[in-house]
């Protein structure tokens, strides 16, 4: 039996469900396909329960620097499991809105492991039950799933993935992480403030490589002030069970092979797209890296077949997927619509210090032939900072020297994450400097380092 859809989305993270919402609402037969649970890894197992679980961390670090504010703490206990069930109750809390937000715009939710069997027809299999339906449009948003790494043994009761790491049965003693990126720091944060010895291991020669180097160097000399041991230009060549414990053997450009003992490995080296057994192969859909290859407007090489989100390759945000799932339908429904812009995906990461950032680094602008104004202003005088007793970090603004627009914003420091829109919206409206400069910004706020940084490019002491 055929059944027809006007559009189709194949998996319902972020940009799945905002694809299928969107449509629905521009007055498409839309229907969604979802083998598992809906919101998919970022609802269920990525962005949200791991901010829930930050939070305990953050909790935890209060409580030991509560004495600065008079509090004097005795008997306080710990109850690690209670800390994972809150970071599921808020994943099922929000698991339960999506199906809300579909069912109130008519889309038609389908259970189930789809596969494209032909040019805009889907087969879908649900528990050996199969069904074909034809579709005008089909989007998959099957997302991404963190990549593994063959020299390591096969054992998640010691070898970690993010999934394991969200819900561990006791604290281990000591962590050693695999990967530096995004996800890698915001584990060596969580699981150092909770009270475990952590080493954080990165390949590359620095910690969060994506980001600005000035940030990546204040992240990690913070990192080593608490205590967690950070190698760079590091490299895992074997890892061995034994007793309870792992022995991970390391290749270190400066220091050569040396050995770390740890209770728990966590690997974060990042991802790959889940484009198995999705029938793109007979289609001939263009691939790249290991996921799907894309125009602008979440368009394949193959009419009607549209790709967005993680699964359509980096970088690996669900605002970036949910902004690209909406642009996809308007460009499908023939509404005008920008394309997604790379320099104006914000980038957030939840460690502590926070680290956030907008456009690009110092160096890459200086690459591409700009000459650039940089300023730069700490939280060490803010009066907002001081009085919270958190006033590490750093605003650094980058603009073009010529036309004084805004390149990139780089913060690292208290809730910064809550902050950088403030540039992402000038960015968008193409405020330069001097119209950044002379914006009003409330006082006490941590947001007036947003406003120091762009003084301190100008070269001004205020903005006259």
């Amino acid at each position: 039996m055929t059944k027809n859809f006007d559009l189709m989305v194949v998996g319902s993270g972020p940009g799945g469900y905002a694809a299928a919402i969107r449509a629905a609402q521009l007055g498409f037969k839309t229907a969604l396909i979802e083998k598992d649970e809906l919101g998919g890894v970022c609802l269920n197992w990525g962005c949200i329960p791991t901010k829930a679980l930050l939070r305990g961390a953050e909790v935890a670090h209060t409580l030991r620097t509560a004495k600065q504010f008079g509090f004097s703490l005795q008997g306080v206990e710990f109850d690690l499991a209670q800390l994972v069930e809150h970071s599921r109750q808020v994943s099922k809390k929000l698991n339960l809105g999506v199906a809300q937000m579909l069912k109130k715009n008519n889309v038609t939710v389908i259970n189930g492991n789809a596969c494209v069997s032909g040019k805009c027809e889907l087969i879908v299999d649900c528990q050996g039950d199969q069904a074909t339906y034809q579709t005008d449009h089909i989007i998959i948003a099957t997302g991404a799933r963190a990549r593994t790494l063959p020299n390591l043994p096969s054992d998640n009761s010691l070898i970690w993935g993010a999934s394991e790491a969200m819900m561990p049965n006791s604290l281990p003693g000591r962590v050693l992480i695999i990967g530096a990126g995004a996800i890698g720091v915001e584990f060596a944060s969580l699981y150092s403030d909770l009270g475990s010895d952590v080493t954080l291991i990165e390949e590359q020669d620095r910690i969060l490589p994506v980001e600005d180097e000035e940030i990546s160097e204040l992240l990690r000399q913070t990192f080593i002030d608490r205590n967690i041991s950070v190698k760079t230009g590091s490299r895992l060549e074997s890892a061995h069970i034994k007793s309870g414990e792992v022995t991970a053997t390391l290749t270190d450009r400066r220091s050569g092979i040396t050995q770390i003992v740890a209770d728990r490995i966590i690997v974060a080296v990042g991802v790959t797209g889940n484009i198995e057994g999705l029938g793109l192969e007979k289609l001939g859909v263009n691939l790249e890296r290991g996921f799907i290859k894309t125009d602008r407007f979440g368009a394949t090489n193959v009419v009607g077949l549209y790709a967005v989100g993680d699964v359509a390759g980096p970088p690996w945000l669900a605002h970036k997927a949910s902004y690209e799932a909406a642009s996809c339908v308007n460009r499908i429904a023939g509404k005008g619509e920008d394309p997604l812009s790379q320099d104006n995906i914000p980038r957030c990461t939840y460690c502590r210090p926070q680290v956030a950032s907008l456009g690009m680094a110092e160096s890459a602008a200086i690459k591409k032939g700009y000459k650039v104004r940089v300023g730069r202003s700490g939280f060490k005088t803010n009066g907002k900072a001081l009085g919270i007793s958190d006033s590490e970090g750093l605003i650094k603004t980058i603009f073009d020297a010529g036309s004084g627009e805004l390149l990139g914003a780089h913060m690292i420091g208290p809730e910064v994450t809550e902050q950088i829109q403030g540039f992402g919206i000038a960015k968008l409206l193409e405020a330069t400097e001097a119209e950044l400069m002379n914006s009003i910004f409330p006082h006490p706020t941590l947001s007036e380092a947003m406003h120091e940084s762009v003084v301190n490019a100008i070269g001004k002491v205020n903005p006259s």
